[in-house]
C-alpha cells in the first residue's frame, strides 16, 4: 500500500469516527440538569479515547474535536460552546493517542493504552470543570460558590470519564485486528504481529 493509499485511509478512517461520535452523542445520552447548567452522561466519550488510540494523537485528537464539535453547533443549549468542546476534546483524545502510539508502540501496548486513556480521561475531566466553574465565576459566583454548584457535573463527567476507559480498553484490541489491514503499520503493525498486544 502506498502513502497516498495510507494517507486516505486514514483521514477517511477518522472522518468516519467523528460521524460515529456525533451519531452516538445525539442518540445515546441522558441529560441531566444541573445549578452550573446541563451536562449528559454518555458513552462517546469512549470513542473519543478510541480515536486517539486507533489513529494517533492529531488524527484522534481532530475526530473527537469535530464529532463533539458538530454535536453543539446542532444543538441550541450548547452552541456557544462548540470552540471550547472541540477544543476539550481534541485535548482529550490527542493525550490519549500521543501516550498510546509512544514508543512506535501505535496503539497495541495495552499498557501504554490504559496510561493514555486514564491521562487523556483525567485531561478532558479537569478542563470541563475547570470551564465550569470559571463560566459561573465570570458570572459573580465567588469559587466556593461555583465549586459547589459544579459538583455534580463533578460526578456525572467522573462517570462518563471511567465508562470511557472501560469501552476504549474493551475495543481497542478488536479494533486494531480489524484495521490493520486496511491501515499496515499506523493503526496495526503490518505484516508481521505486535507481540505488546498483550502486554
Amino acid at each position: 500500500m502506498d502513502i497516498k493509499t495510507k494517507k486516505l485511509l486514514r483521514y477517511v478512517f477518522a472522518a468516519l469516527m467523528a460521524a460515529m461520535i456525533f451519531v452516538t452523542t445525539y442518540f445515546l445520552k441522558i441529560p441531566i440538569a444541573t445549578p452550573a447548567g446541563q451536562t449528559m452522561l454518555k458513552i462517546s466519550n469512549g470513542l473519543c479515547l478510541l480515536a486517539g488510540m486507533l489513529f494517533g494523537g492529531v488524527y484522534g485528537g481532530l475526530a473527537a474535536g469535530i464529532g463533539n464539535g458538530m454535536y453543539d453547533l446542532l444543538d441550541p443549549v450548547y452552541i456557544t460552546s462548540a470552540p471550547l468542546t472541540f477544543a476539550k476534546f481534541f485535548l482529550m483524545a490527542l493525550v490519549c493517542g500521543l501516550i498510546s502510539n509512544s514508543g512506535d508502540s501505535k496503539g497495541l501496548s495495552m499498557k501504554r493504552n490504559a496510561i493514555g486513556a486514564v491521562s487523556g480521561a483525567v485531561t478532558y475531566w479537569v478542563l470541563y470543570i475547570a470551564e465550569s466553574i470559571i463560566k459561573l465565576m465570570i458570572a459573580g459566583s465567588a469559587f466556593s460558590a461555583a465549586a459547589a454548584a459544579c459538583a455534580p457535573k463533578m460526578v456525572t463527567s467522573g462517570i462518563n470519564q471511567i465508562m470511557a476507559i472501560v469501552v476504549s480498553l474493551l475495543l481497542i484490541v478488536p479494533l486494531n485486528k480489524a484495521l490493520k489491514n486496511y491501515l499496515p503499520k499506523f493503526s496495526g503493525s503490518g505484516s508481521k504481529d505486535n507481540t505488546e498486544e498483550t502486554e
